[in-house]
């Protein structure tokens, strides 16, 4: 996005927010009431542990049983796996705060774990924290297609083109995994979709013993926070919507996966003026002497690794030029990923080097992720079948955007897919309460700033946002900007937002 066009929407849409704020609630707000007796509040206990991740103490966990499908409620059900951190000042207690993790695919509960206290501290007590894992995730009710573990490499579920650009293997491999989901799937894979997971959460709100909860969702997790509030405008007290995408109800999935190009695109010269930092010397990490030949570098190492890949750490997982794409796209997320992305370039510079693969590029995921990951964008919303523009879409986006070399655009499992239940995005609209705050960084490699715009549009008057004037993925508690937490933590705890857009500075 060109400077102009960055300050002409900011400008737009600003000027669309100016009107009024918020007013804040001086004291804590109860929204809770008896549970219904067609949803049976949860029954907590311990936690299991989490690989990886400790759990704070006094996280409970539970188990939602909610329908297969939501038309026959009275039919086969699926359980969805919950955690919640209670407030340690009950005093304060507002109400529920639903952390939503982003992928699809990431856990609430896992997420939960990570954030819990630095959330409950950052809120002072205003709410219980609760995180699922949507259906398909962790905990909850899973399930695979039986997709071969080749298909299932982050390179083969991300439709890499070849070296010459051409898309016939990637075509064959989504015929192939759609017709295993078909076959295979059953009822269980064609249930992931993001209108299932807003019924689930409606579900997990009337268990909970909540009239309205509160939401912060991140990624992914922000559009399902904002459908459930397009959908059940009376059951949201406060929404923080982070990292967001473009909403369009004509694209959606498909529309999200292009906009990773040009988020690629606007997110690379941070890393590059990192990489070519003379502070990068000590630590052999600086790959250029100027931030500007760091991209030729790295296309030029991909393209000598499409031609002859390099032994790796791992047997029988070479070092590819996709392979370190896929790399790449993974470290723009966050500028801690910088330095082990520099240490692989270097090892594949290296003629005697050994490149040591990042554990997510090191093996295939497990098929009931692998799942779950296709379905929830195949289900949401129908993308173009197969044909010939496929071809040209990935020329045109190869030649625009060489880092991401017309991944975004290409074809997927989703053009061959098949639908038990007519995808029906929502449309985000300006109708409904004020109560949303977006927070956004500025060069976002996976929810560009531009989608995040049109999400703000959308919301209208609804909305405010905050831009985080740094680059990255996940701000709340998480980018270690003291503005951008500071503005979330106040909304959460006292409802005051900007009275219009604002920025933070890095």
């Amino acid at each position: 996005m060109t400077t102009w066009t960055r300050k002409a929407l900011l400008l737009t849409v600003s000027a669309a927010a100016a009107a009024g704020t918020l007013t804040a609630v001086g004291a804590p707000v109860a929204h809770s009431r008896p549970t219904s007796p067609a949803t049976p509040p949860l029954a907590w206990g311990p936690c299991a542990p989490i690989p990886g991740t400790p759990v704070p103490a006094g996280q409970q966990c539970a188990t939602l049983r909610v329908p297969l499908d939501h038309r026959a409620p009275d039919g086969r059900t699926v359980d969805v796996a919950v955690a919640r951190l209670r407030t340690d000042r009950p005093e304060a207690r507002r109400g529920t705060l639903l952390v939503l993790a982003g992928g699809p695919g990431g856990s609430g509960v896992q997420r939960l774990a990570q954030k819990g206290e630095a959330l409950r501290a950052a809120t002072e007590g205003a709410y219980d924290l609760v995180g699922l894992d949507l259906r398909g995730v962790g905990g909850s009710t899973r399930a695979g297609c039986g997709i071969p573990e080749a298909d299932r490499h982050l390179v083969t579920l991300r439709s890499w083109p070849a070296a010459d650009g051409s898309i016939t293997e990637n075509t064959e491999r989504a015929r192939r995994t759609a017709a295993a989901c078909a076959r295979d799937g059953g009822p269980v894979v064609r249930s992931f979709s993001t209108r299932n997971q807003v019924r689930d959460m409606d579900r997990l709100r009337a268990a909970l013993g909540e009239r309205k909860i509160s939401i912060w969702g991140s990624s992914y997790g922000s559009y399902v926070g904002a459908v459930y509030a397009q959908e059940h405008r009376d059951r949201v007290d406060r929404l923080v919507l982070d990292s967001t995408g473009d909403p369009d109800p004509a694209r959606v999935a498909y529309g999200w996966l292009a906009n990773m190009a040009p988020g690629a695109a606007d997110r690379f010269p941070d890393f590059a003026a990192w990489a070519a930092d003379p502070a990068r010397e000590a630590e052999g990490l600086r790959l250029a002497r100027r931030a500007e030949d760091v991209q030729p570098l790295f296309l030029a190492l991909a393209g000598e690794l499409d031609r002859a890949p390099k032994e790796s750490d791992v047997p029988g997982v070479p070092l590819t030029g996709n392979r370190l794409r896929q790399a790449l796209q993974n470290a723009l997320y966050s500028d801690t990923a910088f330095a082990p992305l520099a240490r692989l370039i270097r090892s594949a510079q290296d003629p005697e080097g050994r490149p040591v693969l990042p554990p997510e590029l090191a093996g295939a995921l497990p098929d009931e992720d692998a799942a779950l990951t296709m379905a929830v964008v195949c289900n949401d919303v129908r993308w173009p079948g197969p044909g010939p523009g496929y071809v040209r879409r990935v020329a045109a986006d190869r030649a625009r955007y060489p880092l991401t070399a017309g991944m975004p655009v290409n074809i997927t499992p989703c053009a061959f897919w098949k639908y038990d239940e007519e995808p029906r995005p929502t449309r985000i609209t300006a109708e409904g309460p004020s109560n949303v705050l977006m927070i956004q960084s500025l060069r976002d490699p996976a929810t560009p700033y531009s989608g995040a715009l049109t999400m703000r549009a959308a919301l209208g008057e609804r909305a405010r946002m905050v831009t985080v004037e740094q680059g990255g993925h996940g701000m709340y508690l998480g980018s270690g900007n003291a503005c951008g937490d500071r503005m979330v933590s106040d909304f959460l705890v006292t409802g005051k937002r900007p009275a219009r857009d604002t920025h933070c500075p890095n």
